[in-house]
């Protein structure tokens, strides 16, 4: 990868780290706010399921859409300097997405209850709260429909700032009108406080297209309705996309098989799942998910002028640094998972000590998963740089296949537990799958590197694990972890040891992406004592 390439890359993830940190920290606001104030309940229970119905919808339609067909297909005309065919297509894509969109969100409308009944346990007395707030959600589907076109417009133009700034005001409105709204509309409604937090959903969708529409302006917004199908770039998208979307559909039935296994367990069990998702999701969705966006374009650069060997090291790059952060995150957590649990969410006498240890619990499980996630966020893009997205679906049905044959057979012995199994290990035979596919389309990516990288870590891991272990049992003899200061004092003492002790082995070992960071630090560092000594 060129150095100045290789630097854009590198403050464009370190941008999209810092919002997408902001946004996840707000998310867990959102969650505990959630718990607290309802409990892991039937209420709860209710919201996440109802959740799923809008989110099927916009996960099979654009989910997997922008960056696998849009921002490929949208980037190679600009790279041509080919701009009016670009918005051209995109204006053809956008017409047929949101015309497919409206008609889904009105047949889902109609037949939500029948829809419900199939997707969850819940009994014909508990069925009239998932419906209606089904029916709240819906609307935030097409507003996310559009934020997502208008997002793969801006990063095919590498602008990522406003995209990320979008998914944090997300967060921001769910928890301010959740909160705000209870008291109201519990007041009118009986029962159905809970219902705030889905006006906050469509609230803060909105808002996510808004924040963007400003700078999507200035990038020269040409939009004409258009359902024109004998369009070039068009007809190039939609090759692209049906796999995914027929891969995504897949997927998304996969989880709502989890969906429909967990709400049959104790009321309350499938908002634990739910949590310790969000938290395993944290190294993901700040750290590898923000590599893997910021890298993604330039890897689709690279493979279209045919500089394979540039594609390959740009792979490898993402792959050791992902990696590097995501093994000792998915350690750390599995560590103190029952004190960051206990911090973030014990905060009121509906949530208890025994919901912490219920959320722990599948916290465990989910991050033995949590680096290969990571890691296939990566790998799926270097297909889609590629334009294969036939692969990636084949391998997703093979790990899904897995997923549902093994959550059917752990939930019964394992409960919870076993559901976040299932999902870790079908996660870790599809990162398998995509490392040897890709490997035989491009040839060698450096696994060389990657394994010595691997075994790096798994020492590094090891002394920081031992690290962390005692600085907990240590803190909690001193301190007394009763109330919040002594748990968030614990909880962050332990994080501090751990990331000095990891720090300081992988800098010992001399590991590469150990010198980046350091060098970045530096360069920051730099910058800002030149910035301060010209004022």
């Amino acid at each position: 990868m060129a150095k100045m390439e290789k630097g854009f890359v590198i403050k464009a993830a370190a941008l999209l780290m810092l919002i997408q940190i902001l946004s996840r920290l707000l998310g867990y606001a959102r969650n505990m706010a959630l718990s607290n104030l309802f409990g892991q309940s039937y209420e709860t229970d209710a919201f996440f399921a109802a959740f799923s119905i809008p989110d099927f919808i916009y996960n099979i339609l654009i989910g997997g859409a922008i960056t696998a067909a849009f921002i490929p297909v949208f980037s190679s005309y600009l790279a041509k300097d080919r701009p009016e065919q670009a918005w051209r297509t995109g204006s053809v894509f956008s017409s047929w997405v949101l015309l497919l969109m409206a008609v889904l969100l009105m047949l889902s409308f109609m037949f939500t209850e029948p829809l419900m009944r199939v997707l969850t346990q819940f009994s014909p007395e508990q069925m009239a709260l998932p419906v209606a707030l089904a029916r709240i959600t819906m609307v935030q589907a097409l507003f996310m429909a559009l934020s997502a076109l208008a997002t793969g417009v801006l990063q095919s133009h590498q602008h990522f700032t406003w995209p990320a700034i979008g998914v944090l005001l997300y967060n921001v409105f769910i928890l301010v009108f959740g909160i705000l709204l209870i008291r109201p509309i519990e007041a009118l409604w009986p029962g159905y406080g809970v219902a705030s937090f889905s006006v906050g959903v469509v609230i803060g969708s909105f808002a996510t297209l808004a924040v963007q529409i400003p700078t999507l302006v200035k990038k020269g917004f040409h939009y004409r309705f258009s359902l024109d199908t004998r369009n070039e770039g068009f007809r190039r998208m939609i090759r692209l996309i049906l796999p995914v979307m027929i891969g995504l559909s897949v997927s998304q039935i996969n989880m709502l098989v989890t969906q429909y296994l967990a709400t049959g367990l104790e009321s309350g069990y499938f908002t634990a799942m739910k949590n310790a998702y969000s938290l395993m999701q944290l190294p993901v969705g700040v750290f590898a998910a923000s590599i893997a966006v910021a890298i993604f374009p330039t890897m689709t650069a690279q493979a279209a002028a045919g500089d394979y060997p540039e594609l390959k090291r740009s792979m490898s790059m993402g792959l050791r640094t992902s990696f590097y952060v995501t093994v000792p995150a998915a350690v750390g957590m599995i560590v103190l998972r029952e004190p960051i649990v206990r911090l973030l969410f014990e905060f009121s006498e509906d949530f208890t000590a025994a919901d912490t240890v219920i959320v722990a619990q599948a916290l465990l499980y989910y991050c033995i998963g949590l680096a290969a996630y990571g890691a296939i966020l990566i790998l799926l893009r270097g297909f889609y740089a590629i334009q294969n997205t036939l692969m990636p679906l084949l391998i997703s049905f093979a790990a899904i296949a897995l997923n549902v044959v093994l959550s059917l057979a752990l939930v019964g012995p394992l409960g919870h537990r076993g559901l976040a199994l299932a999902y870790s290990l079908a996660g870790i035979g599809q990162c398998l799958l995509l490392i040897y596919f890709l490997r035989r389309k491009i040839g060698p990516m450096g696994l060389k590197g990657l394994s010595r990288t691997g075994l790096q870590l798994l020492f590094a891991c090891s002394a920081m694990a031992l690290a962390v272990w005692g600085a907990a049992e240590l803190s909690a003899a001193v301190l007394s972890i009763a109330g919040k200061l002594g748990q968030l004092l614990q909880v962050i003492l332990s994080i501090i040891v751990g990331i000095a002790v990891y720090f300081f082995v992988t800098g010992w070992m001399h590991m590469e992406e150990f010198t980046l960071a350091r060098n970045l630090l530096k360069r920051r560092l730099h910058r800002k004592r030149a910035a301060a000594s010209r004022q």
